[in-house]
């Protein structure tokens, strides 16, 4: 039996996203075997725990954003299932130096999806692409949430619990039209096995087109989401359209794109054209 079980469920009542249950839940369980068996952590004296959890941060070499999530979900944990209050802000990490992202062309989004052949798969790397999803955004998309009438694609409880709608494409709801005709889903639109398709599964076969098309440049899939609003940004679109497409709370942070815009970088003039 799963040791975190009651954790998870109260989760899921909370309405945390399947994504984030799973990672936190992830985490509590590797760390919960890096102390061992036969110590649980809520009984941990909190100088050894502390020591424990450094220990265990240095020897992962977790990320940022990874150690980030662990300190949240070891105060979560201690504080909503044993009442017991953990103060982990030495082991909180300095934020990263901000790294621009590679940007894939449009010729290189193009190549890569044309080397995709498995229809599904085709479907869903166009669509992140159509539509700028999150790869979480992706999964969770079901079939009613697509209005081909009203031509508007709704995001449910999105990044940050909020509802967002998207136009729908035409160029988009013919592949879609193929993939359903193909692979016949009832709830989600992307199923899997087990309900909602595999978030790693997809990104392996991102990786594995991006070898086929000859891309050199380090990506990942949220590069797809990169692509769609630097290639809007550079057809003329407004960032705060863009902004609201992408569904940032920040127009700060949709302005990371025109640091990365070929069209943007273009306009600007240098010294010598004016001597």
């Amino acid at each position: 039996m799963n040791a975190f079980l009651e954790f998870e469920q109260l989760l899921r009542i909370k309405r945390y996203s399947n994504n984030t249950v799973t990672a936190y839940v992830g985490l509590l369980t590797v760390f919960d075997r890096y102390i061992g068996d036969a110590q649980e952590i809520h009984r941990l004296d909190n100088k050894y725990l502390l020591q424990k959890i450094r220990e265990f941060i240095i020897d992962k070499s977790y990320a940022y954003a990874t150690q980030m999530q662990l300190i949240h979900v070891l105060i979560l944990y201690m504080r909503e299932m044993h009442n017991i209050n953990l103060d982990l802000d030495t082991l909180r990490p300095r934020k990263p130096q901000r790294v621009l992202p590679n940007i894939l062309s449009k010729q290189e989004v193009k190549r890569v999806l044309e080397v995709t052949t498995n229809t599904k798969h085709k479907a869903m790397l166009t669509t992140i692409y159509a539509l700028g999803l999150r790869v979480g955004e992706l999964i969770n998309l079901k079939i009613v949430d697509l209005d081909g009438e009203r031509n508007t694609i709704t995001l449910k409880a999105a990044k940050g619990k909020k509802d967002r709608q998207l136009p729908f494409p035409e160029s988009l709801k013919k592949i879609l039209r193929a993939y359903y005709k193909e692979y016949q889903p009832k709830v989600y639109l992307f199923d899997g096995q087990n309900g909602t398709y595999s978030t790693a599964s997809l990104r392996s076969v991102f990786k594995g087109s991006c070898a086929k098309a000859k891309i050199k440049k380090k990506v990942t899939l949220h590069s797809l989401r990169h692509a769609y609003a630097t290639h809007l940004l550079e057809s003329g679109t407004d960032l705060r359209i863009i902004q609201k497409l992408l569904g940032h709370n920040s127009i700060k942070t949709t302005m990371l794109y025109t640091q990365v815009s070929n069209r943007t970088l273009a306009e600007v003039k240098s010294p010598l054209d004016f001597l």
